[in-house]
Protein backbone atom coordinates (compact mmCIF):
# COMPACT_ATOMS: atom_id res chain seq x y z
CA UNK A 1 0.00 0.00 0.00
CA UNK A 2 2.85 2.56 1.17
CA UNK A 3 4.58 1.69 -2.06
CA UNK A 4 1.67 2.05 -4.26
CA UNK A 5 0.95 5.37 -2.53
CA UNK A 6 4.49 7.04 -2.93
CA UNK A 7 4.28 6.12 -6.56
CA UNK A 8 0.83 7.92 -6.96
CA UNK A 9 2.41 10.79 -5.45
CA UNK A 10 5.76 10.82 -7.45
CA UNK A 11 2.89 10.38 -10.92
CA UNK A 12 0.89 13.06 -9.32
CA UNK A 13 4.34 15.70 -8.63
CA UNK A 14 5.52 14.76 -11.76
CA UNK A 15 2.48 15.65 -13.80
CA UNK A 16 1.66 18.88 -11.51
CA UNK A 17 5.51 19.87 -11.77
CA UNK A 18 4.82 19.86 -16.06
CA UNK A 19 1.66 21.61 -15.90
CA UNK A 20 3.24 24.28 -13.45
CA UNK A 21 6.21 24.77 -16.29
CA UNK A 22 3.34 25.05 -18.85
CA UNK A 23 1.98 27.06 -17.19
CA UNK A 24 5.02 28.94 -16.46
CA UNK A 25 5.97 29.02 -20.20
CA UNK A 26 2.58 30.30 -20.97
CA UNK A 27 2.28 33.22 -18.52
CA UNK A 28 6.23 34.36 -19.62
CA UNK A 29 4.76 34.46 -23.26
CA UNK A 30 1.56 36.09 -22.21
CA UNK A 31 3.80 38.83 -20.40
CA UNK A 32 5.82 39.33 -23.08
CA UNK A 33 2.83 39.52 -25.21
CA UNK A 34 0.86 42.01 -23.32
CA UNK A 35 4.52 44.26 -22.48
CA UNK A 36 4.62 44.50 -26.48
CA UNK A 37 0.92 45.65 -26.39
CA UNK A 38 1.07 48.08 -23.58
CA UNK A 39 4.34 49.17 -25.58
CA UNK A 40 2.52 49.52 -28.72
CA UNK A 41 -0.93 50.96 -27.25
CA UNK A 42 1.45 53.66 -25.14
CA UNK A 43 2.95 55.04 -28.52
CA UNK A 44 -0.05 55.04 -30.74
CA UNK A 45 -1.55 57.00 -28.11
CA UNK A 46 1.06 59.22 -26.46
CA UNK A 47 0.86 60.49 -30.31
CA UNK A 48 2.67 64.30 -30.34
CA UNK A 49 5.27 64.90 -28.06
CA UNK A 50 4.03 65.56 -24.16
CA UNK A 51 6.53 67.64 -22.42
CA UNK A 52 5.81 71.51 -22.22
CA UNK A 53 6.83 73.64 -25.22
CA UNK A 54 10.41 74.80 -24.73
CA UNK A 55 11.44 78.58 -24.58
CA UNK A 56 13.53 80.62 -26.64
CA UNK A 57 16.11 81.00 -24.10
CA UNK A 58 15.60 76.93 -23.22
CA UNK A 59 16.50 75.94 -27.09
CA UNK A 60 19.60 78.39 -26.81
CA UNK A 61 20.89 77.00 -23.55
CA UNK A 62 20.85 73.85 -24.88
CA UNK A 63 22.52 74.69 -28.54
CA UNK A 64 25.32 76.77 -26.47
CA UNK A 65 26.40 73.50 -24.50
CA UNK A 66 26.23 71.79 -27.94
CA UNK A 67 28.67 74.36 -29.54
CA UNK A 68 30.70 74.41 -26.68
CA UNK A 69 31.42 70.08 -26.72
CA UNK A 70 32.37 70.58 -30.71
CA UNK A 71 34.97 73.31 -29.65
CA UNK A 72 36.46 71.70 -26.63
CA UNK A 73 35.93 67.88 -28.66
CA UNK A 74 37.81 69.73 -31.79
CA UNK A 75 41.28 67.45 -32.61
CA UNK A 76 44.60 69.23 -32.70
CA UNK A 77 44.65 69.50 -36.17
CA UNK A 78 41.00 71.09 -36.74
CA UNK A 79 39.17 68.03 -37.70
CA UNK A 80 36.57 66.22 -35.49
CA UNK A 81 36.20 62.26 -35.25
CA UNK A 82 38.39 59.40 -35.44
CA UNK A 83 38.91 56.11 -35.13
CA UNK A 84 40.29 55.39 -31.23
CA UNK A 85 36.61 53.73 -29.99
CA UNK A 86 35.50 50.33 -30.67
CA UNK A 87 32.99 48.04 -29.38
CA UNK A 88 32.27 44.27 -30.01
CA UNK A 89 30.67 44.67 -32.99
CA UNK A 90 32.81 47.09 -35.01
CA UNK A 91 30.79 48.77 -38.37
CA UNK A 92 32.51 47.28 -41.83
CA UNK A 93 35.14 50.03 -42.05
CA UNK A 94 38.53 49.31 -44.15
CA UNK A 95 41.27 51.07 -43.49
CA UNK A 96 42.65 53.93 -44.19
CA UNK A 97 40.05 54.90 -46.04
CA UNK A 98 36.55 54.41 -44.80
CA UNK A 99 37.57 56.58 -41.83
CA UNK A 100 39.00 59.37 -43.94
CA UNK A 101 35.49 59.41 -45.19
CA UNK A 102 33.78 58.90 -42.01
CA UNK A 103 36.88 62.11 -40.55
CA UNK A 104 35.75 64.09 -43.53
CA UNK A 105 32.10 63.86 -43.46
CA UNK A 106 31.83 64.55 -39.67
CA UNK A 107 34.15 67.60 -39.96
CA UNK A 108 32.16 69.42 -43.00
CA UNK A 109 28.77 68.45 -40.98
CA UNK A 110 30.47 70.20 -37.69
CA UNK A 111 31.76 73.28 -39.71
CA UNK A 112 28.32 73.40 -41.05
CA UNK A 113 27.09 73.71 -37.74
CA UNK A 114 29.01 76.05 -36.30
CA UNK A 115 28.43 78.51 -39.43
CA UNK A 116 24.62 78.11 -39.66
CA UNK A 117 24.33 78.69 -35.25
CA UNK A 118 26.76 82.02 -35.84
CA UNK A 119 29.01 80.48 -33.29
CA UNK A 120 31.60 82.27 -34.42
CA UNK A 121 30.30 85.43 -33.08
CA UNK A 122 30.08 84.00 -29.72
CA UNK A 123 33.55 84.05 -28.73
CA UNK A 124 36.86 84.14 -30.05
CA UNK A 125 37.37 80.26 -29.15
CA UNK A 126 34.38 79.38 -31.07
CA UNK A 127 36.16 81.56 -33.95
CA UNK A 128 39.16 79.75 -33.94
CA UNK A 129 37.79 76.85 -33.87
CA UNK A 130 35.42 77.44 -36.90
CA UNK A 131 38.41 78.92 -38.57
CA UNK A 132 40.63 75.29 -38.19
CA UNK A 133 37.99 73.03 -39.35
CA UNK A 134 37.46 75.09 -42.57
CA UNK A 135 41.31 75.03 -43.06
CA UNK A 136 41.82 71.11 -42.38
CA UNK A 137 38.59 70.71 -44.89
CA UNK A 138 39.89 72.65 -47.51
CA UNK A 139 43.18 71.31 -47.77
CA UNK A 140 42.08 67.56 -46.63
CA UNK A 141 38.93 66.74 -48.42
CA UNK A 142 40.60 66.64 -51.91
CA UNK A 143 42.23 63.47 -51.15
CA UNK A 144 39.04 61.21 -49.60
CA UNK A 145 38.59 58.62 -52.07
CA UNK A 146 36.58 54.89 -51.78
CA UNK A 147 38.50 52.93 -49.16
CA UNK A 148 38.60 49.82 -51.27
CA UNK A 149 36.20 47.94 -54.20
CA UNK A 150 33.26 46.98 -51.90
CA UNK A 151 33.27 50.33 -49.00
CA UNK A 152 32.32 54.17 -50.78
CA UNK A 153 31.55 55.43 -47.82
CA UNK A 154 33.43 58.69 -48.96
CA UNK A 155 29.73 59.79 -50.98
CA UNK A 156 28.86 60.77 -47.62
CA UNK A 157 31.81 63.21 -47.33
CA UNK A 158 31.27 64.32 -50.45
CA UNK A 159 27.76 65.59 -49.95
CA UNK A 160 28.27 67.38 -46.70
CA UNK A 161 31.44 69.01 -47.84
CA UNK A 162 29.08 70.61 -50.59
CA UNK A 163 26.90 72.14 -47.83
CA UNK A 164 29.75 72.92 -45.74
CA UNK A 165 32.26 74.62 -48.22
CA UNK A 166 28.67 76.50 -49.47
CA UNK A 167 27.94 77.75 -46.42
CA UNK A 168 32.02 78.43 -45.89
CA UNK A 169 31.61 80.77 -49.44
CA UNK A 170 28.67 82.39 -48.35
CA UNK A 171 30.06 83.40 -44.68
CA UNK A 172 33.40 85.00 -46.02
CA UNK A 173 34.19 88.23 -48.09
CA UNK A 174 37.60 87.64 -49.38
CA UNK A 175 37.83 87.28 -53.34
CA UNK A 176 40.68 84.60 -52.57
CA UNK A 177 38.92 82.64 -50.22
CA UNK A 178 35.80 81.94 -51.93
CA UNK A 179 37.79 81.56 -55.25
CA UNK A 180 39.70 78.59 -53.34
CA UNK A 181 36.63 77.37 -51.75
CA UNK A 182 35.02 77.00 -55.38
CA UNK A 183 37.71 75.27 -56.80
CA UNK A 184 37.22 72.80 -53.94
CA UNK A 185 33.66 72.49 -54.66
CA UNK A 186 33.99 71.64 -58.05
CA UNK A 187 36.15 68.54 -56.82
CA UNK A 188 33.79 67.32 -54.84
CA UNK A 189 30.97 67.50 -57.14
CA UNK A 190 33.85 65.95 -59.82
CA UNK A 191 33.79 62.84 -57.03
CA UNK A 192 29.82 62.70 -56.94
CA UNK A 193 30.16 61.87 -61.00
CA UNK A 194 32.49 59.57 -60.16
CA UNK A 195 31.27 57.14 -57.84
CA UNK A 196 27.36 57.71 -59.16
CA UNK A 197 26.22 53.96 -59.20
CA UNK A 198 25.10 52.71 -62.87
CA UNK A 199 21.54 52.94 -61.66
CA UNK A 200 21.60 56.82 -60.95
CA UNK A 201 21.93 57.83 -57.19
CA UNK A 202 24.10 56.88 -54.72
CA UNK A 203 25.04 54.04 -52.41
CA UNK A 204 28.03 52.74 -50.22
CA UNK A 205 28.48 49.02 -50.63
CA UNK A 206 29.53 47.24 -54.26
CA UNK A 207 28.90 43.78 -52.67
CA UNK A 208 28.48 42.41 -56.40
CA UNK A 209 30.58 43.84 -59.28
CA UNK A 210 33.38 46.26 -57.25
CA UNK A 211 33.85 47.87 -60.52
CA UNK A 212 35.45 51.34 -61.11
CA UNK A 213 31.72 52.69 -62.32
CA UNK A 214 30.39 51.13 -58.70
CA UNK A 215 27.21 48.90 -58.92
CA UNK A 216 26.48 49.91 -55.84
CA UNK A 217 22.90 49.36 -54.06
CA UNK A 218 21.81 52.98 -54.28
CA UNK A 219 20.22 53.57 -51.53
CA UNK A 220 17.04 56.04 -51.58
CA UNK A 221 18.68 58.27 -48.42
CA UNK A 222 22.25 58.20 -49.67
CA UNK A 223 20.42 59.76 -53.29
CA UNK A 224 18.96 62.17 -51.11
CA UNK A 225 21.35 63.37 -49.09
CA UNK A 226 23.68 63.81 -52.35
CA UNK A 227 20.91 65.76 -54.38
CA UNK A 228 20.17 68.55 -51.77
CA UNK A 229 23.70 68.82 -51.15
CA UNK A 230 23.88 69.71 -54.87
CA UNK A 231 20.79 72.59 -55.02
CA UNK A 232 23.06 74.02 -52.88
CA UNK A 233 25.73 75.47 -55.07
CA UNK A 234 23.21 77.39 -56.61
CA UNK A 235 23.23 79.92 -53.67
CA UNK A 236 26.71 80.66 -55.10
CA UNK A 237 26.07 80.60 -58.61
CA UNK A 238 27.23 77.11 -59.38
CA UNK A 239 25.25 74.28 -61.13
CA UNK A 240 25.15 70.87 -60.86
CA UNK A 241 25.51 68.49 -63.99
CA UNK A 242 22.12 68.04 -65.13
CA UNK A 243 22.38 64.32 -66.50
CA UNK A 244 23.82 63.96 -62.84
CA UNK A 245 20.65 65.16 -60.92
CA UNK A 246 18.31 63.73 -63.70
CA UNK A 247 19.51 60.39 -63.34
CA UNK A 248 19.48 60.40 -59.37
CA UNK A 249 16.15 62.26 -59.27
CA UNK A 250 14.44 59.61 -61.67
CA UNK A 251 16.33 56.47 -59.14
CA UNK A 252 15.20 58.29 -56.60
CA UNK A 253 11.17 58.48 -57.99
CA UNK A 254 11.46 54.79 -58.89
CA UNK A 255 11.98 54.65 -55.08
CA UNK A 256 9.08 56.21 -53.69
CA UNK A 257 6.15 54.45 -53.07
CA UNK A 258 1.83 55.74 -53.33
CA UNK A 259 2.24 56.83 -49.41
CA UNK A 260 5.32 58.76 -49.71
CA UNK A 261 7.15 55.96 -47.94
CA UNK A 262 11.02 55.15 -49.75
CA UNK A 263 12.30 52.19 -50.37
CA UNK A 264 15.81 51.47 -48.57
CA UNK A 265 17.26 50.87 -51.59
CA UNK A 266 16.28 49.97 -55.34
CA UNK A 267 16.76 45.86 -54.60
CA UNK A 268 13.73 46.29 -52.02
CA UNK A 269 11.47 46.92 -55.07
CA UNK A 270 10.47 43.23 -54.64
CA UNK A 271 9.90 43.17 -51.13
CA UNK A 272 7.57 47.17 -51.02
CA UNK A 273 6.00 45.77 -47.83
CA UNK A 274 9.03 44.50 -46.43
CA UNK A 275 8.97 46.06 -42.81
CA UNK A 276 11.85 48.47 -43.44
CA UNK A 277 9.93 49.65 -46.35
CA UNK A 278 6.55 50.25 -44.79
CA UNK A 279 5.61 53.51 -43.00
CA UNK A 280 7.70 52.81 -39.47
CA UNK A 281 10.53 51.59 -41.46
CA UNK A 282 10.52 54.74 -43.76
CA UNK A 283 10.50 57.58 -40.77
CA UNK A 284 13.54 58.73 -41.34
CA UNK A 285 14.31 58.81 -44.67
CA UNK A 286 10.97 59.75 -45.90
CA UNK A 287 11.76 63.25 -44.80
CA UNK A 288 15.62 63.41 -46.65
CA UNK A 289 13.70 61.77 -49.96
CA UNK A 290 10.73 64.48 -49.94
CA UNK A 291 13.07 67.53 -49.54
CA UNK A 292 15.42 66.25 -51.96
CA UNK A 293 12.60 65.93 -54.67
CA UNK A 294 10.82 68.75 -53.55
CA UNK A 295 13.76 71.39 -53.93
CA UNK A 296 14.88 69.02 -57.68
CA UNK A 297 11.21 70.73 -59.03
CA UNK A 298 9.24 67.01 -58.21
CA UNK A 299 5.63 68.50 -57.93
CA UNK A 300 3.85 65.24 -56.71
CA UNK A 301 5.72 66.54 -53.17
CA UNK A 302 2.81 68.94 -52.04
CA UNK A 303 2.98 70.67 -48.64
CA UNK A 304 0.23 68.25 -47.98
CA UNK A 305 2.27 65.64 -48.39
CA UNK A 306 5.81 67.42 -46.62
CA UNK A 307 3.12 67.59 -43.81
CA UNK A 308 1.49 64.60 -43.25
CA UNK A 309 5.30 63.03 -43.51
CA UNK A 310 6.30 65.04 -40.74
CA UNK A 311 2.97 64.27 -39.07
CA UNK A 312 3.97 60.96 -39.45
CA UNK A 313 7.89 61.43 -37.94
CA UNK A 314 6.34 63.35 -34.99
CA UNK A 315 3.77 61.33 -34.10
CA UNK A 316 5.65 58.09 -33.94
CA UNK A 317 9.24 59.15 -33.37
CA UNK A 318 9.42 56.68 -30.81
CA UNK A 319 10.05 54.37 -33.27
CA UNK A 320 13.18 55.89 -34.29
CA UNK A 321 13.93 56.83 -30.87
CA UNK A 322 13.65 52.81 -29.78
CA UNK A 323 17.03 51.87 -32.07
CA UNK A 324 18.23 54.67 -30.72
CA UNK A 325 22.07 53.95 -28.98
CA UNK A 326 22.09 50.27 -30.33
CA UNK A 327 25.20 48.96 -30.87
CA UNK A 328 23.59 46.71 -33.99
CA UNK A 329 22.22 48.22 -37.24
CA UNK A 330 18.55 47.33 -37.87
CA UNK A 331 17.89 45.32 -34.80
CA UNK A 332 15.34 47.33 -33.80
CA UNK A 333 11.25 47.43 -35.32
CA UNK A 334 10.92 48.17 -38.12
CA UNK A 335 14.75 46.92 -39.05
CA UNK A 336 15.36 50.79 -37.81
CA UNK A 337 19.28 51.49 -37.53
CA UNK A 338 20.02 54.24 -34.43
CA UNK A 339 21.38 56.24 -36.89
CA UNK A 340 18.85 57.45 -38.69
CA UNK A 341 17.54 59.61 -35.50
CA UNK A 342 19.33 62.70 -35.80
CA UNK A 343 19.59 62.50 -39.52
CA UNK A 344 15.80 61.81 -40.16
CA UNK A 345 15.16 64.94 -37.48
CA UNK A 346 17.41 67.40 -39.57
CA UNK A 347 15.87 67.09 -42.19
CA UNK A 348 12.33 67.17 -41.27
CA UNK A 349 13.58 70.80 -39.89
CA UNK A 350 14.36 71.50 -43.41
CA UNK A 351 10.82 70.10 -44.43
CA UNK A 352 9.32 71.92 -41.82
CA UNK A 353 10.85 75.70 -43.67
CA UNK A 354 9.44 74.06 -47.18
CA UNK A 355 5.87 75.39 -45.52
CA UNK A 356 4.32 78.91 -44.70
CA UNK A 357 5.11 80.00 -41.13
CA UNK A 358 1.42 78.86 -40.07
CA UNK A 359 1.96 75.50 -40.42
CA UNK A 360 5.54 75.48 -40.16
CA UNK A 361 5.27 76.76 -36.22
CA UNK A 362 3.87 73.48 -34.67
CA UNK A 363 6.50 71.47 -36.43
CA UNK A 364 9.68 74.09 -35.18
CA UNK A 365 7.78 73.63 -31.85
CA UNK A 366 7.51 69.64 -31.83
CA UNK A 367 10.86 69.41 -33.21
CA UNK A 368 12.48 71.37 -30.33
CA UNK A 369 10.47 69.19 -27.39
CA UNK A 370 12.04 66.05 -29.07
CA UNK A 371 15.71 66.98 -29.66
CA UNK A 372 16.37 69.37 -26.75
CA UNK A 373 15.55 66.08 -23.65
CA UNK A 374 17.89 64.04 -25.11
CA UNK A 375 21.10 66.11 -25.10
CA UNK A 376 23.37 64.21 -23.36
CA UNK A 377 25.32 65.69 -19.88
CA UNK A 378 28.33 66.43 -21.86
CA UNK A 379 25.79 68.40 -24.20
CA UNK A 380 26.45 66.79 -26.98
CA UNK A 381 23.92 64.14 -28.94
CA UNK A 382 24.80 60.71 -30.58
CA UNK A 383 22.44 57.91 -31.70
CA UNK A 384 24.66 55.20 -32.99
CA UNK A 385 28.36 54.37 -31.79
CA UNK A 386 30.51 54.68 -34.58
CA UNK A 387 34.18 54.49 -33.71
CA UNK A 388 34.34 57.92 -32.10
CA UNK A 389 32.26 60.12 -35.04
CA UNK A 390 28.87 59.46 -33.43
CA UNK A 391 28.96 62.29 -30.97
CA UNK A 392 30.21 65.18 -34.26
CA UNK A 393 27.75 63.98 -36.16
CA UNK A 394 24.59 63.71 -34.15
CA UNK A 395 25.49 67.32 -32.29
CA UNK A 396 25.73 68.53 -35.57
CA UNK A 397 22.54 67.81 -37.15
CA UNK A 398 21.17 68.50 -33.79
CA UNK A 399 22.53 71.56 -33.58
CA UNK A 400 21.48 72.58 -37.14
CA UNK A 401 17.98 71.30 -36.48
CA UNK A 402 17.27 73.33 -33.22
CA UNK A 403 18.34 76.51 -35.30
CA UNK A 404 15.42 75.83 -37.19
CA UNK A 405 13.30 74.98 -34.59
CA UNK A 406 13.80 79.25 -33.34
CA UNK A 407 11.51 81.85 -34.62
CA UNK A 408 12.52 83.21 -37.56
CA UNK A 409 14.63 86.11 -37.78
CA UNK A 410 12.19 89.33 -37.99
CA UNK A 411 9.25 87.59 -36.71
Amino acid sequence: MSVSFAKRQRTAAVQNLSLFREASWSAAVLCRFLVLLLTLTALSVRGRPTNAPLSVVEIKQSMDRGIQWLVKNQNKDGSWGSANKTKDLNIFAPVPGAHHAFKAGVTAMSIEALIETDAAKQSDETRRALERGEEWLLNNIEHVRRADAVAIYNVWAHAYAIQALVAMHERTSDPESKKRIKEVIATQVDRLQRYESVDGGWGYYDFDVGAQKPAAATTSFTTATGLYALKQLEKIGMEAPTNLVGRAVKCLNRQRKPDFTYLYELGHKYRPMWDINRKGGSLGRSQACNIALRVWGEKAITDDVVAECLDRLVERYEWLSIGRKRPVPHESWFLIAGYFFYYGHYYAALCADLLPPERSANYRRDLARIIVPLQEKDGSWWDYPLYNYHQPWGTSFALMTLQRCLPPKGS
